[in-house]
């Protein structure tokens, strides 16, 4: 069912921060910084060969990951994201076998501009899981 890997997304409380890190120190190819209010985050993409990192930062006092980010003031791994190719018919075999899809249930567009889903940690070893149609 899962492709490969998408992305894993470090939250982070300083974007800019984070970005100066890996474009200035580890000579990544990053992305402008994106708000995107339909989801509480900035985001910013570090591409690399094989996939990417993405930054998350709080976007406003009631950002889904301002506590994360007041837990891990300096920042830490927020999620995973696996590409699927049809993300209902994923959906409905996870919760066919007992997997909690967060939210409504429906997919969202997300930052790529295409269907997300986030899957609930407890469901997936500690780890919130994203599955994101390609």
């Amino acid at each position: 069912m899962i492709g490969r890997l998408n992305h894993v997304a470090i939250a982070v409380k300083d974007i800019a921060k984070a970005t100066a890190i890996y474009r200035d120190t580890l000579g990544a190819k990053v992305t402008p910084a994106t708000p995107q209010p339909e989801h509480g985050v900035t985001v910013v993409f570090v591409e690399l060969p094989n996939t990417k990192i993405e930054f998350l930062e709080p976007l406003g006092e009631n950002s889904p990951i301002a506590k994360f980010v007041e837990k891990n003031p300096d920042g830490g791994i927020h999620h995973v994201c696996y590409e699927v190719d049809d993300i209902i018919a994923a959906r409905d075999q996870l919760k066919a076998q007992g997997a909690r899809v967060l939210g409504d249930g429906n997919p969202k567009i997300g930052a790529h501009g295409k269907p997300v889903l986030f899957l609930h940690p407890k469901d997936f070893l500690g780890t919130l899981t994203e599955l994101e149609q390609v």
